[in-house]
């Protein structure tokens, strides 16, 4: 009883994505067919659909098989007569009289016995190993109820007709019993169908059952065996009594051979396609679900509704797209913490310690008045704030295809040039700290900051340790501007760039200006400075 949430919970994310991602991509229905309804269809519907799917596939392939049986008897295998050698009330008041009671009482009981082992589906209860073993054995129940039905009706007609002549003995065992096989192996077809939904509630519980026939090549040899091998032992039997019983024409022989060969290959076919079918559809629906894969739909996830190898590759693809899921769960993890540039460089070659020289520019970001901001906001509204703030540089240097290193405490470091290499990175940083700053007025103006930008060369590259380490950039740029921004909290529009950056431009020069010279802290020789002459 322990397993019981856990399979719940199972099924019921299995139906969850299942059911969002039918309202969005069209394709093969999720058990193959419209005919079973949708994943999300309320038990009283279900066993309403089911119910009346087995009474209309009983009846049908009841009625064709007393259709084919009296074509045998009465055409195939025309002496004895069944009409002018036997009592009229034997062929037209008994025989009929049995076909319909057993065909209404066989409908019946079926379909209610059928209902009630599977009413814990029904209901929406977890189901048990004993209700997974009713779901799956189900089909073959009904494939034998309805055997039993053929072989009373074949003993009985085989016993009454055989007291006015030994020689229909053969015939009505023959002809009506091979209508009864060929019945109950389609019983057996429709009805593991019409299940699947069921059938996909009890793979919940586990892996199916050990059957009679199990996997693909149980049940294709099953049904070649009952819908070609049992005909073809049909037509040696019938040119077997010619021979002993010596009661049929030459011509009478050929005809019955020939509708027996006939009503072998139409039956032989039909059964074929139908188990083709039932084959096809799982393997479509993983078709369509991989189709989906490969645009991008993570999401797409199939119902289990087989027991066979079949269902193994519906429950394989489930697995595969939650190692996808999670994939790329945490390649978007890692691309938020590292940066998405960095993390796609990891993916493509194995990262290791150490770096490469590289021509970068650098922004600097850091708020002004950080210590009292934190001292007279609550913690809560403090984050909100930094949050904000942060959206709007992160977004600002991703549109000018820079990358955000890291965060340190209140303030951001930024560069454009590495590990992508762009033609000038200095005209993306530029404008990079014209849109910040812009923006920042705009929509978070209770939170200014000071932004320095330089730009030279760097070592950038893996820091730290094997087990642990960051993607960094190590260089004078880097210093100069942070000591830039420090300069800049107390400059209209508080930002400053180092004029070799604005020189080293091209389309951004023009919206700066050289300014005078100054000796950043901790630098021995003066920088000269450059602010901005317009924002946009």
């Amino acid at each position: 009883m322990s397993s019981h949430p856990s399979v719940a919970q199972r099924l019921g994310r299995v139906l969850e994505r299942v059911t969002r991602q039918s309202g969005r991509v069209a394709g093969t229905p999720a058990y193959g067919s419209l005919l079973l309804g949708k994943v999300t269809e309320s038990g009283a519907r279900r066993r309403v659909r089911i119910q009346t799917l087995l009474t209309v596939f009983m009846l049908t392939v009841n009625v064709i098989g007393v259709a084919v049986a009296t074509l045998l008897v009465t055409v195939a295998f025309p002496v004895p007569s069944v009409f002018r050698d036997v009592p009229r009330w034997l062929t037209f008041i008994v025989a009929p009289a049995y076909a319909a009671a057993a065909l209404a009482f066989g409908s019946w009981w079926i379909t209610r016995r059928t209902v009630n082992d599977l009413r814990w589906a029904i209901e929406g209860r977890p189901p048990m190993r004993a209700d997974q073993r009713n779901a799956f054995f189900t089909p073959w129940r009904v494939a034998i109820a309805q055997l039993l039905l053929w072989t009373v009706g074949t003993t009985v007609f085989t016993v009454l007709y055989g007291v006015y002549d030994t020689d229909f003995i053969p015939r009505l065992a023959f002809g009506v019993g091979f209508c009864g096989v060929l019945v109950a192996t389609s019983a057996y077809l429709f009805t593991e169908f019409a299940m699947r939904p069921v059938a996909a509630q009890a793979l919940a519980a586990g892996p199916p059952p050990h059957r009679l026939a199990p996997g693909i090549m149980g049940r294709t040899m099953t049904v070649w065996m009952l819908g070609s091998g049992v005909p073809l032992i049909g037509i040696g039997l019938t040119a077997l009594f010619s021979l002993i019983l010596q009661n049929l024409s030459k011509t009478q022989l050929e005809v019955g051979i020939l509708i027996i060969a006939t009503g072998s290959l139409i039956a032989g076919f039909i059964l074929m396609w139908i188990l083709a079918w039932l084959i096809a559809t799982p393997v479509r629906v993983v078709r369509d679900a991989l189709k989906r894969v490969e645009d991008g739909d993570l999401d797409a996830t199939l119902v289990v509704f087989d027991g066979t190898e079949l269902g193994e590759l519906q429950r394989g693809f489930n697995s595969m797209v939650d190692g996808l899921r999670e994939r790329e769960r945490v390649r978007d993890l890692f691309g938020r913490h590292v940066g998405r540039e960095v993390a796609a460089a990891a993916e493509l070659r194995r990262p290791t310690l150490g770096g490469e020289e590289r021509h970068v520019a650098v922004i600097f970001v850091d708020i002004v008045g950080s210590t009292q901001l934190v001292s007279t906001l609550p913690p809560q509204q403090v984050v909100a704030l930094l949050n904000r703030f942060f959206a709007v540089v992160v977004e600002e240097v991703n549109n000018h295809h820079g990358l955000v290193n890291k965060f340190e405490g209140d303030a951001t470091l930024a560069i454009f040039g590495a590990p992508v290499t762009l033609d000038k990175p200095e005209d993306d940083a530029l404008a990079a700290a014209r849109a910040i700053v812009a923006r920042l007025e705009r929509e978070v103006p209770e939170c200014p900051a000071g932004i320095g930008v330089a730009a030279g060369r760097v070592v950038a590259g893996n820091i730290g340790a094997n087990e642990r380490f960051e993607y960094t950039v190590i260089g004078e740029p880097v210093n100069e501007a942070a000591r830039l921004s420090e300069l800049a909290k107390s400059r209209p529009h508080r930002v400053l760039a180092s004029a070799a950056a604005v020189s080293a431009a091209d389309d951004e020069r023009r919206c700066w200006e050289l300014a005078e010279m100054v000796t950043l802290r901790g630098y021995e020789q003066p920088t000269r400075l450059a602010t901005l002459a317009h924002l946009s």
